[in-house]
């Protein structure tokens, strides 16, 4: 059995949690399973060189300076604490002094120059991973494993040069992989793999963004054929509502990979959007697993699963940080291509829209769009539509969330927006704006943000979330 695990950054933060993912590694090669091992950057680490990019880029040398020597002490420590084998230790340390070095090369660029690139982002950025990386090679090797260190880009992974979000030439990806590890499998070898970072043909390193470590595990997992691929994270895995807002929220044993991918574009925490579709083509489980308990099952996310007789919604979640913005005028009436230039304008602007509605009378189009983006999208409709006839007003309204009620036991069975809407209403709630996808996997609306939690633990009661999933 061959099993591709990738430990989040929320389980690698001290030397602690490095000897427990050590211990869950060897002790899954004890039982003859095949173990590749894929690791994201430090918790924090991430954020820290984005910080670090904006010091240098800004040319603060001495906070550029403290930042670097923060990362290697934060990285050191590890080390120092958890390493006790002094040829180890050694080893590692040289190595991670090599890599703060080229970091420091890095930052010093930007800062001369002044300028900070897509294409230098991502090589900065993809030091939170290699030294992670390398610290949990080192902790393996203690422990007697025989474990071959890679980059992304090394163990195979190729990409486009669409630098910050880089998509996979899956292919290609596949032959390097398979020709780059399945020889160290064979012998009993343990890879151990930097995630979320990859390289074009051209040599130039890439990101697959925020949360890819988990893209990075499937990639490998399809490429090598895995068995099943396991996502070690600090929660026992997928909730059927925040428990944070309901204190019953059951973890989700089994998951279909559709109601999962719509859990992940919907913000569900732990697993990155793209993240499920390699092993979703090659009908690869994915197993999400608590690194702080080992043994709960976890989630288990399937291509096809039994529904349950009953079972209609599998998980309810709130969508915070967006805002609605809504589009109107006469003159939209009966006017092809009227959307299509609303969002064309939008997607020039590097806009995200995550929920559209129209009305069949074509009079208004009402969009919900990340906070971040609301005031550039307002003003970009309002001064590319405004006085042209066309559009009579663009109106918005950051004081709303979303609610979305997921389930693939929905399809096909009547009622259950009767019911979603009853549940809300009874409650007082008002819906502003409503979106349902042909596939009934997925129900959302908005209503207005001091609504949502109460949404939530309504729903959450109605279709019966809190008993076991």
């Amino acid at each position: 059995m061959l099993v591709v695990m990738k430990f989040g950054g929320s389980v690698l933060r001290g030397t602690e949690d490095f000897k427990r993912a050590s211990f869950i590694i060897e002790k899954t090669f004890s039982e003859g399973k095949k173990v590749v091992v894929v690791a994201s950057a430090l918790k924090g680490v991430t954020d820290k060189l984005i910080t670090l990019s904006n010091h240098a880029l800004k040319r603060n040398s001495n906070l550029k300076n403290k930042l670097i020597q923060e990362l290697e002490t934060q990285h050191t420590e590890i080390t120092e604490r958890g390493l006790t084998k002094k040829e180890i230790r050694e080893e590692i340390n040289n190595k991670l002094k090599t890599l703060i070095n080229d970091l420091q090369k890095v930052a010093s660029g930007i800062y001369f120059l002044g300028e900070l690139t897509p294409r230098s982002k991502d090589y900065l950025m993809s030091f939170g991973e290699r030294m992670s990386t390398l610290l949990l090679h080192g902790f393996l090797k203690e422990k007697g494993l025989k474990t071959k260190l890679f980059t992304g880009w090394e163990a195979g992974i190729i990409t486009d040069s669409n630098f910050g979000e880089a998509n996979p030439l899956i292919n290609l990806t596949k032959y390097n992989v398979k020709r780059n590890l399945q020889p160290l499998l064979e012998k009993g070898e343990i890879p151990v793999v930097a995630g979320f970072i990859a390289a074009t043909q051209e040599g130039e390193i890439t990101t697959l963004g925020r949360g890819g470590s988990d893209f990075t595990a499937t990639l490998l997992g399809c490429s090598l054929e895995a068995d099943e691929i396991w996502l070690w994270t600090d929660v026992n895995g997928l909730m059927t509502a925040d428990p944070a807002i309901v204190p019953s929220a059951k973890t989700i044993r089994e998951i279909s990979f559709l109601e999962a991918t719509e859990m992940a574009v919907l913000g569900a925490k732990k697993m990155h959007p793209k993240a499920l579709e390699p092993a979703l083509k090659a009908n690869i489980p994915v197993r999400i697993k608590n690194a702080f308990k080992p043994e709960e099952p976890g989630t288990l996310i399937l291509k096809k699963r039994k529904i349950r007789r009953g079972e209609i919604v599998k998980a309810v979640t709130l969508i915070r940080n967006v805002g609605l913005i809504n589009v109107k005028g006469p003159g939209m009436i009966g006017k092809p291509g009227t959307a299509a230039k609303i969002f064309n304008s939008l997607g020039r602007n590097k806009i995200n829209i995550l929920m559209i509605s129209q009305s069949v009378s074509e009079l208004n189009i009402s969009m919900v769009i990340p906070e971040k983006d609301f005031e550039k999208a307002l003003s970009t409709l309002q001064l590319n539509f405004l006085g042209e006839g066309l559009i009579q007003d663009v109106a918005g309204d950051k004081n709303i969330c979303v609610v979305a009620v997921v389930g693939e036991g929905m399809k096909g069975t009547p009622g259950v927006a009767a019911r979603v809407f009853k549940a809300v209403a009874q409650k007082g709630i008002n819906v502003i704006m409503i979106a349902q996808g042909s596939s009934e996997l997925n129900i959302s609306f908005v209503i207005e943000e001091k609504m949502g939690e109460k949404a939530v633990k309504a729903l959450h009661e109605e279709f019966s979330l809190g008993k076991i999933q």
